[in-house]
């Protein structure tokens, strides 16, 4: 366990005020800002704590083991340290140094941008941009519009396969945020739309993501950003899962629940602890054929999104077994069980997590 008990208990008092306010109360983000969480891909020389992917994985796992709004929120906020490789060093020195930074957005390109002298002028409307309510900087992807207006007319395939889409920092004063998140779970986690209208980005503020302009010397900015994205989504659910667990197990015993529910317990408790251990052996060798060879092969890629998802499928199955087991006790929203199981479900409907096979 990364944490102790004091500091889980410290983090959990405030778990309720979560869920019912759907905010994060000062004392949260002072946490994760102190212990640097924020940081985790982020150089040191730009105030972060450079971790390996392994290590980083279980740190979210740990956080999400606490509450899985603080777990979101943490694997998020770092995941936005990987566009410190793809910025030139003194804008991300602008955007990472300091001890509050972290970005907010979407990699979905449903803005348009088009150039102009110096940058471009953006628009757009992007969803569950989680972190929108504390972001010090935000990001999102922006199809650019072709200055040939036959081009731009064209419906055809060939033009819509030769838009360039290309990543946009915004600063938080030039965007709009819609608070409209109302999720069932992960309530905490502001991941609300933003809209961008007409505004203003220099060329040294956007970014593609083949591109690498700074840090190449570290090897996480060299790991693909897909299966990144699914190994720390999965730590997530696990998590979250382990949460679940321990609290149907004390709601069960405290209910004096039968056999068939303690077994049943004992048994996903049992699939969810086999499943961490392929998860974790998949990554931790994707991560030594990144060291050695500089890149990950497509059967490594495959190897760690296949894990990743049976992780993800395990933890997920925890939930939807248990909690129908777990009584009227088990449905009463202000419960720890209930809320555990609202974050789990939630988290794990992720796109990059779902799989039909």
């Amino acid at each position: 366990m990364l944490y102790t008990q004091q500091v889980i208990d410290a983090v959990r008092q405030h778990s309720l005020e979560m869920d019912k306010h759907r905010s994060i109360p000062k004392e949260v983000l002072d946490f994760i800002y102190d212990e640097r969480l924020f940081h985790l891909f982020v150089p040191d020389e730009l105030e972060g704590r450079m971790t390996d992917l392994p290590e980083a994985a279980r740190v979210f796992q740990s956080c999400s083991r606490i509450d899985g709004n603080l777990g979101w929120m943490v694997t998020i906020g770092a995941g936005g340290g990987f566009f410190a490789a793809l910025l030139e060093q003194g804008v991300s020195r602008e955007i990472f140094g300091k001890r509050d930074a972290v970005i907010a957005g979407s990699g979905m390109p449903t803005g348009t941008a088009r150039r102009v002298e110096g940058g471009y002028r953006v628009s757009g409307k992007w969803k569950y941009c989680s972190g929108s309510t504390y972001a010090t900087m935000f990001t999102a992807n922006a199809v650019i519009e072709s200055e040939n207006e036959t081009a731009k007319a064209s419906e055809s395939a060939i033009a819509a396969e030769a838009q360039e889409i290309r990543a946009f920092a915004f600063q938080p004063e030039q965007i709009r945020i819609l608070p409209d998140w109302n999720a069932f779970g992960l309530r905490a986690t502001a991941s609300h739309t933003m809209v961008a209208e007409d505004i203003f980005v220099p060329d040294n503020r956007t970014f593609l993501f083949h591109e690498m302009k700074s840090y190449e010397q570290e090897a996480i900015y060299r790991y693909p950003f897909l299966p990144f994205a699914q190994v720390s989504f999965a730590a997530v659910a696990l998590g979250i899962a382990e949460h679940f667990l321990e609290a149907a197990e004390a709601l069960a015993n405290a209910k004096g629940s039968e056999t068939y529910v303690m077994n049943k317990l004992k048994e996903h408790s049992g699939f969810l602890r086999d499943s961490e251990g392929n998860f974790y052996a998949t990554v931790e060798d994707s991560w030594q054929e990144l060291l050695q060879e500089g890149e990950l092969s497509g059967e490594a890629e495959a190897a760690v999104t296949a894990a990743s998802i049976r992780a993800v499928n395990t933890a997920r199955a925890c939930g939807q077994t248990l909690f129908p087991l777990l009584g009227l006790a088990a449905a009463m929203e202000d419960s720890e069980v209930n809320r555990c199981w609202r974050d789990l479900q939630t988290a794990c409907s992720h796109s990059l997590l779902r799989s039909y096979s």
